[in-house]
């Protein structure tokens, strides 16, 4: 008979460092469909301000985690070791670059800010792989699972602002948003066939209804609704924002399960007990 501990959730990253990678991922592929928004300079350095504030957002919330918030510059220390000094660094060239091509309205910026901000993303990824002690972290397609997820949400991002607006969608974005929404739903299914076979119980229990929405209302609904609009371009109003809508909520809702509710360590057991005496 075995004795001890079963797996239980971690408690060190709550629903704060899940915002990191809800608001920073979705503020990261934002700008990389930043410009696709009408290249006006109002609307080119609202949707900048937009990506880079979501990203400041999330970097400010897992901040708000740390204990002693002075100790936070400690994480520009390890470059060579952490995925989280690597993110670090690529958010300072993130910053750097979007505020630059925010205050300019210079294309080539725009463009530069996109590439570091997949940059950005993949660092995100790699953070929650780094983490050997979870096992619905540590398989390694979690890496383009959140970097795709990422994307996702922020083609949905980007389809919310452009009818706020009264833009229409280019084929082109188009194409791109219905890309991101189905090379989620691909990477999902990597993870899942792929996943550790040591994964919890539980933790499965958590992922499998997420995953299905990340499916249904994820990806096929999105899918629809966009075909729907360049079908019958007078719907195309509502059938946007609303796929928009359902990738980014469902996007959103896979990161909080992942991060908050399927985060159980491995957990241990003792085959024999020691007892005094004998």
């Amino acid at each position: 008979m075995s004795y001890g501990p079963r797996p239980w959730i971690q408690l060190h990253w709550d629903v704060r460092a899940a915002l990191n990678f809800i608001l920073g991922g979705t503020g990261g592929g934002f700008l990389l469909f930043a410009a696709f928004v009408p290249a006006t300079p109002l609307s080119a350095r609202a949707a900048l301000l937009l990506g880079l504030a979501l990203v400041a957002a999330g970097l400010t919330s897992v901040w708000m985690e740390i204990g002693r918030k002075l100790r936070a510059v400690h994480v520009f220390l390890n470059p060579f070791t952490s995925w989280m000094t690597r993110e670090s660094f690529v958010a300072v060239l993130l910053f750097g670059s979007g505020l630059a091509a925010a205050w300019s309205a210079s294309p080539q910026l725009a463009a530069l800010t996109a590439l570091v901000a997949l940059g950005f993303v993949y660092c995100q990824g790699r953070i929650l792989r780094a983490s050997k002690g979870i096992p619905a972290w540590r398989e390694p397609t979690v890496t383009w699972l959140i970097f795709w997820a990422a994307i996702a949400e922020g083609a949905g991002l980007y389809l919310i602002f452009s009818a706020a607006l009264n833009a229409g969608v280019p084929p082109l974005a188009g194409g791109g948003v219905a890309l991101a929404v189905v090379a989620r739903g691909v990477a999902w299914a990597t993870y899942r066939r792929r996943g550790d076979p040591s994964l919890i119980q539980q933790a499965r229990a958590a992922l499998e209804p997420t995953g299905r929405q990340l499916y249904q209302l994820g990806a096929v609904a999105p899918l629809a609704l966009l075909l729907a609009g360049a079908a019958w371009t007078e719907v195309a109003a509502v059938t946007a924002p609303l796929a928009g809508l359902l990738a980014l909520a469902t996007g959103w809702r896979l990161k909080f399960v992942l991060v908050v509710r399927a985060s159980f360590n491995q957990g241990f057991s003792l085959p024999r007990v020691p007892v005094r005496g004998r």
